[in-house]
């Protein structure tokens, strides 16, 4: 499947949004997460089907000033 992750490109096979953050090395309950827009809040991951063409954008804190 085809998916925009933060802007870049990426054919990968996951079907839920959990999915995807394991198979990108995404870890932790602090990470952000939005499809299309839309924010997906860390419970509803393992259920949130993913389809081809879609948006995600993953947020992580960063530390630093």
């Amino acid at each position: 499947m085809k998916l925009i992750v933060n802007g870049e490109a990426h054919e990968i096979d996951a079907a839920t949004l959990a999915e995807l953050l394991a198979a990108l090395d995404y870890e932790g309950n602090w990470l952000a997460t939005a499809v299309n827009s839309d924010v997906v809040h860390t419970a509803e991951r393992a259920q949130f089907k993913l389809s081809d063409g879609d948006r995600i954008e993953i947020l992580a804190p960063m530390q630093g000033g």
